[in-house]
Formats: structure tokens, C-alpha cells, sequence
């Protein structure tokens, strides 16, 4: 029997394309590095311009359908007032003590219509000086505040990074969790509805099935998570868009993505069927800096210009159990063809074979093989003139249904 997904993964899915933002005290700090547990004073935060409206409405712009915001790193500083600890923005020159970036972020979210997701860092510096105990009653406690405190958030993003060797109550933390928002969607780690892609490079291995029975979930190991049993987990692609660090730097304002090395990215995750979630620093006064907004929008139109205007077939017909025929009135160039599989009952197919109708002898030539299809394929192949394109599943669990096939010829 095949394992279905819920409805809030097939809405995650839908998503396809997030920002993540990594901003607090580590923006004001560039030399520090993970985990090097040096002393980041609360005196230097203080982001003068702050407008999360400015971070929402670009992405929004961008195409961006979610984002997450960095509310705990791993340094333990809360971007919002937290009653459990005084290593917050309630103690920092920044409005006074009296801001709250979490606050401001979700607000934003709401007022562009994007979901808002959580970033929340498990693991922090110090720890090891709390029982378990007592550590776990900050986590929750903490977690409570977040979903408690700004309405319904849509995404809490659990970062495994530096707890490979500790034990959480987590039976008693999911439950809180479940509890105080039941339609939440957690990445990664203990009753996760997404996974982790297992790098930090933004892309997804060829064969990419959403049906997995272990989970990565640290840069600190190659361990994985072996699940209870195989689960429906739809896989997401974090990638920085600078590419020395995920907080900002003055240092690394020459190493923002080029054009051509996002767009590869979109091919290898959401054209591999997972979401791709790419990161920006705002910078110190809080503010996306100029660079990283510009270039998001541009990659974003670049993403619009390939794929807005499919070519019009004047036939789409399913032949057989496994083959789809889709003609055109003329010889036609294509070099693009998108995929989509009805996931509703479960994802069925595990090889696909793209072919098309050779202009002069009629025959079929083979121009591209798939593994699964999930939510999108983005096939990409030389150019080619024909007026027939043959969609074949040459192997597939149970039976399968394609909701979208679409031919594009892309400059």
C-alpha cells in the first residue's frame, strides 16, 4: 500500500521557492564562526532601520511563497523578548529593549501574503551546563512563547546542527508543539513533515523520491536518523545566496550568486521535485542589502521569462497504462519538458523515458530518462524540432496519474 501524503505536505510542495534569513548577533559579529563559543556582547545590536516589510515585499517580488526567520541561533540570542533568558533583544540598545523582530517578521508575512516560518536552533552555546531536565523545560518553554505569542506560524525549522550527541525529551516536545498549533509543518527532526536534502548547496540528487525510511539532519555528521518506519517526506534545498556565510559580512558583498548559478539551482531542486529555500542576511542597519534583493528578483524573472509561456499542443492523450502522447499542428523546437505527478495517493513512479517523433523517418528517438517524477520534473535536454512527444513510465508502483505535462523551447 502505498504511504500518501497529508495535505499541508502537498501545500508545502505547492510552496516550491522560500528565503531564509539568518539575522541577530552574529550580524554584528562577522569574525565569529559556529560553535567557537566566543563572547558576542549584547551592546552591538542594534538595527536602526529594521523594516521587515522591506525583507517580505522583496521576496514577494521575487516569487517567494515562504520565509524563515532565524528567531534562536545557535549562539542562544532571541530575536524577540524571550522570558528565559536575558541573552535577548529585551536587553540590547535596539528600540530600547522594547523591539521585537519576531513580531515584525510574522506581521510582514501576513500583511504579503507569504507563509511565515520559524527557525528555531535546538542545540546552543552553554547548554552542557543545564541537566537534560532543565534544558528541555527552556526548549519548550522558549518554543511555547514562538507559537503561543504571533498567531499561526506555518513552518518550524528545527537545525540538528550540534545535537548529534544529545538527548531531547522529545515525545514531550512534539506533543507541545502538536498542541499549540496542530496544522504546524516541522522540518527534519523527531515528527518532521519535511526533510532536510542532506547538504547546504541547494541541490537534490537525481533520483530524489519522497518516500524515505532515514532523515540527515546535521552539517556536523554523516549519520542519519533512521525513522520508526518509511514515511511520505517532502525534501527541501537550503543554500546561501553570498557564499561565505549565512549571517552578513561586509567581506563577502563579490560573492553573491550569479544569474546563472541560480538558475542552475532551480533546475536541480524544484526541477527535481524539492523546494529550494535560499538564504540572505539582512545586514546591520536591517535591511536586505541591495545586491542579494536585485539579484533575487532578477533570477526570479529569469525563472518567469523560461517557463511563463508553455508551447500550445493541439493533443494530450494517454495511450496506455504507463504512455502519453502529446502533438503539435507543426514541427516544432522544444528542449524543455515539465512533469508533475498527481500526489495525492501516494508517489508511484520510479523511471520515465522521454521521446519524440523524428521529423524525416517518423521514428521515436529517446532524448531524456528520469527517475521519479514528484511534484515537478524539470526535464532539459539539446534542442529538437517534432510535432509528437512521447511521455513513457517504464516503472511505477500500482497505478499513476500526470497533472501537468508541458513543452517549453527555452533561449
Amino acid at each position: 500500500m502505498k504511504i500518501r501524503p497529508s495535505a499541508k505536505q502537498l501545500a508545502f510542495l505547492s510552496w516550491e521557492f522560500g528565503v531564509f534569513f539568518h539575522f541577530g548577533i552574529r550580524t554584528y559579529y562577522e569574525e565569529h564562526k559556529d560553535w567557537d563559543m566566543q563572547s558576542m556582547p549584547l551592546e552591538a545590536f542594534n538595527p536602526i532601520e529594521l523594516n521587515c516589510e522591506q525583507w517580505i515585499s522583496t521576496i514577494k517580488q521575487a516569487g517567494a511563497k515562504y520565509a524563515v526567520f532565524v528567531a534562536k541561533h545557535h549562539d542562544g540570542f532571541a530575536n524577540w523578548p524571550s522570558k528565559y533568558t536575558n541573552y535577548s533583544v529585551a536587553n540590547t540598545p535596539w528600540r530600547n529593549g522594547k523591539g521585537d523582530v519576531v513580531k515584525e517578521f510574522v506581521e510582514a508575512c501576513r500583511k504579503y501574503d507569504v507563509k511565515a516560518g520559524i527557525y528555531y536552533s535546538p542545540a546552543e552555546f552553554g547548554s552542557k551546563s543545564k541537566n537534560s531536565k532543565e534544558y528541555d523545560d527552556y526548549f519548550i518553554n522558549q518554543i511555547s512563547e514562538l507559537l503561543t505569542n504571533y498567531g499561526k506560524i506555518d513552518y518550524l525549522w528545527f537545525d540538528g546542527c550540534g545535537s548529534e550527541n544529545h538527548q531531547y525529551d522529545a515525545e514531550r516536545i512534539i506533543k507541545e508543539i502538536r498542541t499549540l498549533q496542530p496544522e504546524i509543518l516541522i522540518f527534519n527532526m523527531w515528527d518532521p513533515d519535511t526533510r532536510w536534502i542532506g547538504n547546504e548547496d541547494g541541490m537534490a540528487p537525481l533520483a530524489n523520491f519522497n518516500v524515505v525510511d532515514c532523515v540527515d539532519f546535521s552539517v556536523m555528521t554523516n549519520q542519519t536518523d533512521q525513522l520508526e518506519k518509511r514515511m511520505f517526506l517532502p525534501g527541501e534545498c537550503d543554500c546561501r545566496m553570498r557564499a561565505l556565510r549565512w549571517f552578513y559580512s561586509d567581506n563577502d558583498v563579490y560573492t553573491v550568486k550569479s544569474l546563472d548559478q541560480l538558475v542552475s539551482l532551480y533546475y536541480l531542486s524544484i526541477g527535481r521535485g524539492a523546494n529550494l529555500l535560499i538564504n540572505i542576511g539582512p545586514n546591520r542597519q536591517g535591511l536586505l542589502p541591495e545586491e542579494d534583493s536585485r539579484r533575487l528578483i532578477e533570477f526570479w524573472n529569469e525563472i518567469h521569462r523560461r517557463f511563463l509561456l508553455p508551447i500550445q499542443c493541439v493533443e494530450e492523450q494517454k495511450i496506455k497504462d504507463n504512455t502519453y502522447i502529446l502533438r503539435m499542428n507543426k514541427l516544432t523546437k522544444i528542449n524543455h519538458v515539465v512533469l508533475s505527478e498527481d500526489l495525492t495517493m501516494g508517489e508511484s513512479i520510479r523511471c520515465f523515458l522521454i521521446e519524440i517523433k523524428t521529423g524525416t523517418t517518423g521514428k521515436y528517438v529517446s532524448v531524456y530518462e528520469g527517475k521519479n517524477i514528484g511534484h515537478k520534473a524539470i526535464c532539459r535536454f539539446p534542442s529538437v524540432e517534432t510535432d509528437e512527444v512521447v511521455i513513457k513510465v517504464m516503472d511505477y508502483d500500482e497505478t499513476f496519474s500526470l497533472t501537468e505535462m508541458k513543452l517549453f523551447y527555452v533561449l
